[in-house]
Order: C-alpha cells, then sequence, then structure tokens
C-alpha cells in the first residue's frame, strides 16, 4: 500500500505523535443552531454559531489532534485553534433530503475539495446516511455520490474521510429492533466503502451496537440485545469489514457512555485509529451558552469540556496507529505512490 504525498502529509498532520486520530468534532449545524435557540428562547444569529465554534475550537484542540469543523460557520473557529491541531472540513450540506426517499446527501454549492484545501484543510469529510436494505435504485446513487468525492480529493491529493451513520426506515434508532439489526448495517457499510472504486482513506464509524441494550454495562437501560460478550464478538466482526484505518463517532451519547464503549472496544482487542468525538465533550455546554453567554461557556468548556475530552483521550490508549491498519510499521512505508 502507497500514499501519494498530499494525503500522506494530510493523515499525519490530524494524527497525534503516536499516530492516533484523537480529533474533536464540531461541524454540527442545523441541529446546533436548533437546539441552542430551544435553550435561547429565541434566534441564534451567525454570530452566535461562530463564537460557540470559536471556544469550542480554542479549548478542545489544545488536547485533540485535530478538528472538524464547516465551511459555514467554522472557518473563524479554524483560525482560533491550536496550532499543533490538524483541521477536517465537512463537504456536505447538513441534514439530507427529506423530499424523497433514502436520506439523499447533497454537498455544499460553492465549495469543492479544491476549496476546502485551500481553507487550510488536512482532509475532506463526508457525511452519508447509508444503509444496505435501501436497495439499488436508492444505493447507486449514493455509491456514485461517494465515487464522485473520492475522485475529488484524489485529485487534489488530499485524504477523504467517510461518515457512515446508519438507519432503517420506520424504525426507532434509538429502540430495541433497531439495535438488534444495527451490526448488520455498519458492517456491510464497512464493507462497502473499503472498495478502492471509493478511494476512502479512512473510515468514521458508528459503535456497532447500542450500549443501551448490553447486558452487564453501566449504560444499560433494561432491555438486552447483546450480552457483554456478544458485543466484543460484533466489535471485532465490523472491524474485520474492512481493511482501512476506521475510527469512531461519538454519535451524539453522552461522554459516559461514549467512554465505556471505548473501554470495551479495548476489551475486544479490536484495532481501530482513534476517535472523531463532537457532542459527547461539548453538548451539556449547550444550555450554558444558549443562557449564561460566552464567558461562561468558556468557563464551562475549561472544566467540564476538557475533563469529557481527557475522559475519550484516556481510552485510546488502546488505539492503534492509522498507518499500522495499512500493514505497514511507520509512515515511512506508505510513501511513494
Amino acid at each position: 500500500m502507497k500514499l501519494t504525498p498530499g494525503k500522506l502529509a494530510g493523515l499525519k498532520n490530524l494524527a497525534d505523535k503516536r499516530g492516533v486520530i484523537a480529533a474533536a468534532a464540531m461541524d454540527q449545524r442545523g441541529s446546533l443552531q436548533k437546539s441552542l435557540a430551544k435553550e435561547k428562547g429565541g434566534e441564534i444569529t451567525d454570530a452566535n454559531m461562530e463564537e460557540f465554534k470559536i471556544v469550542v475550537s480554542q479549548v478542545l484542540t489544545q488536547y485533540a489532534s485535530a478538528i472538524l469543523l464547516d465551511p459555514e460557520w467554522g472557518l473563524p473557529a479554524a483560525k482560533a485553534r491550536n496550532k499543533n491541531s490538524g483541521l477536517l472540513l465537512a463537504y456536505e450540506k447538513t441534514g439530507y433530503d427529506k423530499t424523497e426517499p433514502g436520506r439523499l446527501p447533497d454537498l455544499l454549492g460553492d465549495w469543492s475539495a479544491k476549496r476546502l484545501k485551500e481553507a487550510g484543510a488536512d482532509a475532506v469529510k463526508i457525511l452519508l446516511y447509508y444503509t444496505p436494505t435501501d436497495g439499488d435504485k436508492i444505493n447507486n446513487v449514493k455509491h456514485a455520490w461517494a465515487e464522485r468525492i473520492g475522485d475529488e480529493c484524489r485529485a487534489n491529493d488530499i485524504p477523504y474521510f467517510l461518515e457512515l451513520v446508519g438507519y432503517e426506515e420506520g424504525v426507532d434508532e434509538k429502540g430495541l429492533e433497531y439495535a438488534k439489526k444495527k451490526p448488520e448495517i455498519v458492517t456491510k457499510s464497512m464493507a462497502e466503502f473499503t472498495k478502492d472504486r471509493y478511494g476512502v482513506d479512512v473510515l468514521k464509524v458508528e459503535i456497532p451496537v447500542n450500549m443501551k441494550f448490553v447486558e452487564g454495562t453501566k449504560a444499560f437501560g433494561g432491555q438486552k440485545a447483546y450480552t457483554k460478550q456478544e458485543a466484543k464478538d460484533l466489535f471485532r466482526r465490523t472491524a474485520e469489514a474492512t481493511n482501512k484505518p476506521f475510527i469512531y463517532l461519538s454519535a451524539g451519547v453522552s461522554n459516559a457512555e461514549f467512554t465505556e464503549s471505548l473501554e470495551l472496544v479495548a476489551e475486544s482487542g479490536v484495532k481501530f485509529a482513534g476517535v472523531l468525538c463532537g457532542r459527547a465533550t461539548w453538548k451539556d455546554g449547550i444550555p450554558v451558552y444558549a443562557k449564561q453567554g460566552r464567558k461562561a461557556f468558556e468557563d464551562w468548556m475549561n472544566t467540564e469540556g476538557v475533563k469529557n475530552i481527557q475522559n475519550v483521550n484516556e481510552r485510546l490508549k488502546a488505539a492503534t496507529p492509522w498507518y499500522e491498519m495499512y500493514g505497514v510499521r511507520s509512515e515511512a512505508e506508505l510513501v511513494g505512490a
């Protein structure tokens, strides 16, 4: 396996000294604006969105190897980040097309992989809602979409991070029925987008189980979908679906639940390359900012936010350098494409 110079440089910039991707995520847009407005009881302006992201970036990038931001409200936050922290920029529009079946994605109309790179991105990130059960009519559209972005990233020699979020129409994604289906959806999605035709460099994937349904965990809510041992087996099975580096997303769960899931990953022996962790570090600060303003939010981030990211980082001791997941022992072995 060889990587082109730009892709190799980008991945190095996003990882820590160990080669682990210990990244923070702050590219939430529509959902963040709604949450802030709800807590404030009024309108959230562009300036509010930028300010919130600046505070998160300033604090978390002191402890994160990189941060994921959006080019709509996140560019001031990108400039405010710690100089040793890498930058991923999101390329997709927030949300998905609700007028058509299949949660079809779209790209930001006035951005391209070239423009994201010019804006300072070390990598391009795309979010794709995906389930193998949607059938060829919908998934062929998504496959072609992912291929086009892969070609753009190849042409601009920049890493391509693909974030996969599973679902099943008509099923509550937080419920027991979906919890039982989730491991297969995650596994098949990872297997599909591992194919070279997509040009993905790093997969950003969900924890393949819902921890609230794992019997014997602190997060367990009383209904069982899997035992702890079965959950560990499912972590291993999903990991076997790819030969690419993959990192876990926090998917909006609490810090305690996400860190417990990472502990279970470590117990399973799965080789994962790190995390892109967003709301598990900063979401509890939303009401603080909305009701008390920037200074109170800065204070909260510098105490609770720091504690949250340090909790995650502690669990990353079990992570594997991203380049080892390409079957090499050092980054130098990947040079020469």
